[in-house]
């Protein structure tokens, strides 16, 4: 028996980086895993992969801003296995700019994706936990969300936004059996890292200067926040509500670099 074999989990973003990380962990540990992604290709593969190994998925190609799309696929989870039992906003995008220098468009993808997006979904899964007084939601935020990197407007906005959302929440249905919770990594070895560093003239140097401000020397790994996952998803945590676990190697505890 797995530490999640009665959990019926939806990630949102589970293609790539740590949402994929976290759907292989999540049925590793016996989970029926909703994956749902915008990329059709890699959504396809994935769920192909973890077919092959005998897990127990659904594939739903579709958008977190789309209200529609995430109620037709919980309703189809719904129809496979039962109502969900655990809900993984993961899916977010990365805007950085300048305040004054950045397009209105910018600011509204940013709160329309990584905060609007997360309730959409949170609020399409919540009327079935409650319904069963049982049920456990992780939002996916970041280091971003208490540490402010100038140039980074509006994403840390939105993720401030994120743990506030997460409080409310957790608090406002705790007494009904939900549990809310918040993960926030920090410098992670996912895909989108590593192009970033390719965005330099001295990749390895980029890489290696965040190495050197990062206690342990490294960046983490997407299937370290996987397994906070799974221990926030399973009966484990019951008692674990409306905070928020860092993820980052002590890098938001040091005082300065030197």
């Amino acid at each position: 028996m797995g530490r999640l074999s009665n959990k019926r989990i939806m990630i949102t973003g589970a293609a790539h980086g740590i949402g994929r990380a976290i759907a292989e962990a999540c049925v590793r540990e016996g989970a029926a895993v909703l994956l749902y992604d915008r990329e059709a290709e890699a959504l396809g593969q994935l769920a192909d992969a973890l077919r092959d190994h005998g897990h127990d998925v659904l594939a739903e190609l579709g958008d977190i801003t789309d209200r529609q799309a995430l109620e037709a696929a919980v309703s189809r989870a719904r129809e496979a296995w039962g109502p969900l039992t655990t809900l993984v906003n993961n899916a977010g995008v990365n805007v950085f700019h300048a305040p004054l220098q950045m397009p209105d468009a910018a600011w509204e993808q940013c709160l329309r994706v990584d905060l609007e997006g997360a309730w959409t979904c949170s609020r399409t899964v919540l009327p079935d936990m409650l319904a069963n007084g049982d049920g456990s939601i992780i939002n996916i935020a970041s280091t971003h969300a208490f540490s402010i990197i100038p140039g980074c407007f509006p994403y840390p906005v939105a993720k401030h936004g994120l743990i506030g959302m997460t409080r409310a929440l957790g608090v406002e249905y705790a007494g009904q059996g939900v549990r809310v919770n918040a993960i926030a990594p920090g410098y992670i070895a996912t895909p989108a890292v590593e192009a970033h560093w390719r965005s330099f003239e001295d990749p390895v140097g980029a890489k290696a200067r965040i190495e050197a401000i990062l206690p342990p020397g490294r960046l983490g790994r997407p299937e370290e926040v996987a397994m906070s996952v799974v221990f926030l998803a399973s009966d484990e945590a019951p008692f674990i509500n409306a905070t928020c676990l860092t993820i980052d190697g002590g890098r938001s505890v040091v005082y300065h670099d030197a």
